[in-house]
């Protein structure tokens, strides 16, 4: 961004744009990055429940800033709002600039060297506004590639926070436990200690809480959300839409379905109501223990084109496990049914060849990866350099055939190894 002219910034903007949407924060700050010096950049959109961070710099920042903290600094923003200041990032108080645009999307740049002229970042605000309308778009259409990275980066969190929770869950608890017995002395010290161990677990469980409830949308809420789709949608065709919602007490659905389960809607009352004669659509949800089922009918005469709809409508379907559905009968009308599965397919444990391929350093190593340690700590307790741990780490990986230290970590703790005290 040296040049400031429109075309090099319309280049600039449209390679930001274009690739994988987990990798847009990394190329939005290779933008900005002579114009407005930052160590981090971070992106944040409820929208994305997978990732709800896009973030490129300093890992000691980026790997460690909340969404309490993202959403904290969001709930003090005005829509449109730059803010230069102090704000918690990542475990303390930092100068940041943060933007809130329209979309409910924040961004959060921690700067380095001299501010930027006012006009500068209301560039940047501008810039910021079309990338995350593009973020919006590109999860509101949920496409196959979105869902699949989506479904794999929550069940990935999914099987970290549990990991977590049972690690410090149970340390609490065996904490409080031994606090709690008269056969210690100290009673002032052992009562402080209890309600510190207890006000941890409370918070523990808080947490584990809360980021279920952002990676997961009450069933009702997602058809609400639809349904103000679907009238935006129609606004302007004569067509009757008859909206047959979930029961309220269905249980919630993870965001990616809620979202493949929109598209598909979308998809199939677009291309429905394309007909001739058709006046009526009707859609509904119901939702299961296991399955969201999706039902979209007309009353036209069953000239809809299923098989050019199938094509449309499968790629997401199967993307989340799905099964797809359609039937057109002359003088009956068109139907679509997909049922989405509301959990990802289990992974298969590691055998016990697949332990045995490891040596005695690196089950070690996996002890320490399934009680949820960074490097750094493995190599203090070890007693070796970081560097040996990421190449013990790297080994673990390899021979389990797994992507990233959390899947090794689960996949050790499914088959027996127990967390390193």
């Amino acid at each position: 961004m040296n040049d400031t002219g429109p075309d090099a910034l319309l280049d600039g903007l449209r390679d930001v744009l274009v690739g994988r949407l987990s990798d847009i924060g990394r190329r939005f700050s290779a933008l900005l990055a002579d114009t407005v010096p930052h160590t981090a950049l971070v992106i944040f959109t409820r929208e994305c429940t997978g990732r709800p961070r896009k973030v490129a710099g300093d890992p000691d920042i980026v790997d460690r800033v909340t969404i309490a903290e993202l959403d904290s600094l969001r709930a003090d923003l005005a829509h449109g709002q730059i803010f230069c200041g102090r704000a918690a990032v990542a475990g303390r108080l930092r100068e940041v600039y943060a933007i809130l645009d329209r979309t409910d999307t924040l961004l959060v740049l921690v700067p380095a060297g001299r501010p930027p002229r006012p006009a500068v970042l209301d560039t940047v605000r501008a810039m910021f506004g079309i990338v995350a309308t593009a973020i919006q778009l590109q999860v509101q259409g949920a496409s196959p590639a979105y869902l699949a990275e989506s479904r794999a980066a929550s069940a990935e969190r999914a099987r970290t926070i549990a990991e977590l929770t049972e690690v410090h869950a149970t340390t609490l608890e065996t904490l409080l436990a031994t606090l709690r017995s008269h056969d210690l002395d100290d009673d002032r010290a052992r009562s402080a200690a209890g309600e510190t161990a207890s006000a941890a677990l409370i918070r523990l469980r808080t947490t584990v809480d809360s980021h279920r409830e952002f990676a997961e949308e009450s069933v009702v809420t997602a058809f609400a959300r639809l349904r103000g789709e679907l009238r935006g949608l129609l606004r302007h065709r004569d067509l009757e839409l008859d909206l047959v919602e979930p029961a309220v007490d269905g249980r919630a659905v993870p965001g990616e379905v809620a979202h493949g389960a929109r598209a598909l809607v979308r998809g199939a009352v677009l291309s429905l109501s394309g007909q001739d004669e058709v006046t009526r659509i009707r859609v509904g949800w119901s939702c299961s223990d296991t399955e969201l089922v999706v039902d979209v009918r007309d009353d036209g005469r069953g000239l809809a084109d299923v098989g050019e709809l199938e094509r449309e409508l499968r790629p997401r379907v199967e993307t989340l496990d799905g099964t797809l559905t359609t039937e057109s009968t002359s003088g009956w009308g068109s139907r679509v049914v997909a049922s989405l599965p509301l959990q990802p397919p289990s992974t298969t444990p590691p055998s016990h060849h697949a332990l045995a391929d490891l040596g005695r350093r690196e089950l070690e190593v996996l002890g320490h990866l399934v009680a949820g340690r960074r490097n750094r700590t493995i190599a203090e307790r070890l007693g070796v350099s970081e560097s040996t741990v990421k190449f013990h780490v790297a080994g673990v990986l390899r021979k389990l055939d797994v992507a990233t230290r959390a899947e090794a970590a689960a996949l050790g703790g499914e088959a027996g190894v127990r967390p390193v005290p």
